[in-house]
């Protein structure tokens, strides 16, 4: 489950988490040929979520998590009001202490989680947060080997791919 950044105020989603589903409808067809799942997770209503999704060209499952906890349970959406406040398998305490500007990060954070159902029942055997994504962003290790790298100290170049130029 890739938990995709798309608040109910924002019109359209993350430009990050865009960017990596623009791979997610052929790896879901590898996965489903291999047992296993797939489905991405926001907290806009799933209207909104279909809409962005038709426009963007996708085909994967996406599901709305916004009548629940579910973010929340899964530090992807931060408001300090809902504790504890964490991230990235840190609390607030510890992203202050690692001068990590969590303030800033306040809303919706991405992240995926892998879940297996045995005997009935669902268990949830990993997540992966921040840097722990990159290795499902495709773009990522092409930039990680071109001469300038990822460019992060600017990110003006990066769009989703229906707003780049020509």
């Amino acid at each position: 489950m890739y938990h995709f950044m798309l608040d109910p105020a924002w019109d359209e989603g993350c430009p990050s988490c865009s960017s990596i589903a623009d791979g997610f409808d052929t790896t879901h067809l590898h996965l489903q040929n291999h047992d296993v799942a797939f489905t991405a997770v926001s907290r806009a209503p799933l209207e909104k979520l279909l809409a962005y999704r038709d426009r963007m060209g996708w085909s994967f499952p996406w599901a709305s998590s916004g009548r629940s906890d579910f973010n929340y349970d899964f530090h992807v959406t931060i408001d300090p009001s809902v504790t504890p406040v964490e991230y990235n398998y840190r609390n607030q305490a510890q992203l202050e202490q690692a001068n990590v500007a969590w303030r800033d990060w306040s809303g919706e954070q991405p992240g995926m989680s892998a879940f297996v159902l045995e005997d009935g029942v669902v268990y949830h055997t990993y997540s992966a947060y921040s840097r722990g994504l990159d290795g499902l962003w495709t773009m990522w290790q092409w930039l990680d080997r071109a001469p300038l790298g990822r460019n992060e100290g600017d990110m003006s170049w990066f769009r989703r791919h229906d707003k780049y130029d020509g």
